[in-house]
């Protein structure tokens, strides 16, 4: 997917090809949906938020200013929406998956172990404030950096460090006491 072919679609819905909105659906949906579904773990909610932000997205499409990616603005759009939408009706609680049978029996406490650190990680995630959990999110599960973090959420770069930095940290805490050896998040290069 290049940035080019956002920047055709959006030209030709401007000018009236409405049909070319789908193109930017089929590149964009998916991880539409993941990001809504990291926020609200719920499956059919997260397809339903993704739907409400291609919307938004289509209406709003004239807004675009091309001195930002395409999906930094869309992923913008979609997070505002997302994080209204928890404030007014709070996520699930987070489910144990399904533990899957290992390959190899010796490895059985090894895979247990790691599904239950990967559980308590995501409890404590959606437990977070939403201004720390909303920054984690994009920033490590959408693997956007912190420019691009910043742009999406309006905020200055600073404040992403910073609040990555706390999250961080409130993650630490919060897992501490649960496992013997605390899943990290470790630190990405920032720019």
């Amino acid at each position: 997917m290049h940035p080019t072919d956002d920047q055709h679609d959006v030209a030709l819905v401007l000018a009236g090809d409405t049909s070319a909105f789908e193109g930017i659906v089929r590149r964009w949906q998916s991880p539409l949906i993941n990001l809504a579904y990291r926020f609200t773990r719920d499956r059919s909610r997260a397809e339903e938020l993704a739907q409400e932000a291609f919307l938004r997205a289509f209406r709003n499409l004239s807004s675009w200013r091309q001195e930002s990616a395409f999906s930094t603005w869309l992923f913008s759009l979609a997070t505002n929406l997302y994080c209204t939408e928890l404030r007014r009706i709070p996520p699930l609680t987070l489910p144990f998956d399904d533990i899957l049978e290992p390959q190899h029996p010796h490895n059985l406490a090894a895979t247990l172990q790691q599904r239950s650190e990967d559980a308590a990680l995501h409890r404590a995630v959606d437990t977070l404030p939403p201004k720390y959990r909303e920054v984690l999110l994009l920033y490590y599960f959408q693997e956007m950096d912190v420019p691009a973090t910043a742009l999406a959420l309006k905020l200055p770069a600073g404040t992403v460090k910073a609040r990555l930095f706390r999250a961080r940290d409130i993650l630490r805490s919060k897992l501490q006491p649960v496992t013997p050896r605390t899943p990290t998040l470790r630190a990405k290069e920032t720019a």
